[in-house]
């Protein structure tokens, strides 16, 4: 089997191409400019046009598109500009080049983000049910951007005309792994540094699936051909970040965890050039077609979880 990663050089890129590799598969990953990679080729391209990189497409048998601009920023009007240009461009590119292929892939599995549902706290958002944002009452009226950034994404997707091609909009939540600098290191480094405790009031929640489970979905939806559209790739249990947080300082067994209010998490966010946003909205996404499928996942509860993930970390350093 040959797996091609549009943008495949970041945290879940590198997870996939290990986990290719490992199984035999031939990876190519498909990346802007030099770098390290964990398995693989590496072939450059811009985002944006066709090129000799579009050759490796053609006879493949899965594409993985997991090009964007980090959303790790200040949500300024530039950089807001930036990650849409980079999710739509690298989008209908992909699409191009799938269309032009004499063997084009069987399956196109492309990057979106649970972000598009609607900040809440009492419903939670599964694929049929789920409240799309942008209009929410009471939110910072820029968080709607990355509402109209998903959007967008998923239309390009749905736009391309890739007949021979499934397509599938991968809604993911967080990806909870050990590796260095992802989300789950950087919580747990809060927790170690006794800062672990709730962000602003703790009641928003957080949609989350560990690295395990997240490879075993991606393996699901390319062997289940009558899959296809967008599938929230999440975890059945999104829960409070105050709980999140809670499990995870007893899965590392610390005392307490120093709390951050709103005005303090927005200068936390400063402070490290990214964006409240990214703690403060509520994201209680489910996976309501993959368990109506019968996917059952391994770590479904998050205390389970969060044992496994410092288990591994603490192996690791």
């Amino acid at each position: 089997m040959k797996v091609v990663l549009p943008g495949g050089t970041g945290q879940i890129g590198t997870m996939l191409a290990r986990h290719f590799a490992s199984s035999g598969a031939e990876v190519v990953v498909i990346a802007r400019g030099p770098g390290p990679i964990p398995a693989g080729r590496l072939v450059s391209w811009d985002g944006k046009t066709l090129g000799p990189w579009a050759t490796e497409v053609d006879g493949s048998d899965v594409v993985i598109n997991l090009a964007g601009r980090s959303v790790n920023c200040r949500y300024t009007a530039s950089n807001l500009r930036e990650i849409l240009a980079s999710r739509v461009d690298s989008t209908r590119v992909v699409g191009e080049a799938i269309v032009a292929a004499a063997r084009p892939p069987r399956v196109w599995l492309q990057a979106s983000a649970a972000t598009l549902f609607a900040h809440g706290y009492d419903v939670p958002h599964g694929e049929s049910s789920g409240q799309i944002g942008g209009s929410e009452p009471n939110v910072p009226s820029y968080w709607g951007e990355m509402v109209n950034v998903a959007r967008q994404w998923e239309e390009t997707l749905a736009r391309a005309d890739t007949r021979a091609t499934r397509k599938v909009a991968l809604r993911t939540s967080i990806v909870m792994s050990p590796d260095r600098g992802g989300a789950f290191d950087v919580l747990l480094g809060l927790v170690r540094r006794g800062l672990g405790g709730r962000a602003g009031n703790g009641r928003q929640y957080v949609s989350w699936i560990i690295d395990n489970d997240f490879v075993r979905v991606i393996d699901w939806l390319i062997e289940h051909a009558d899959v296809e559209g967008a599938v929230n790739v999440t975890a059945p249990t999104p829960l409070p970040n105050r709980e999140l947080m809670r499990t995870l300082r007893e899965a590392w067994g610390a005392p307490m965890g120093l709390p951050a209010t709103q005005w303090m998490v927005a200068v936390g966010a400063w402070v490290l050039r990214t964006d409240p946003e990214l703690v403060l909205k509520s994201r209680r996404v489910v996976p309501e077609r993959l368990l109506v499928a019968g996917f059952r996942f391994d770590f479904p509860e998050w205390p389970e979880a969060a044992k496994e993930l410092v288990r591994r970390w603490r192996e690791t350093r």
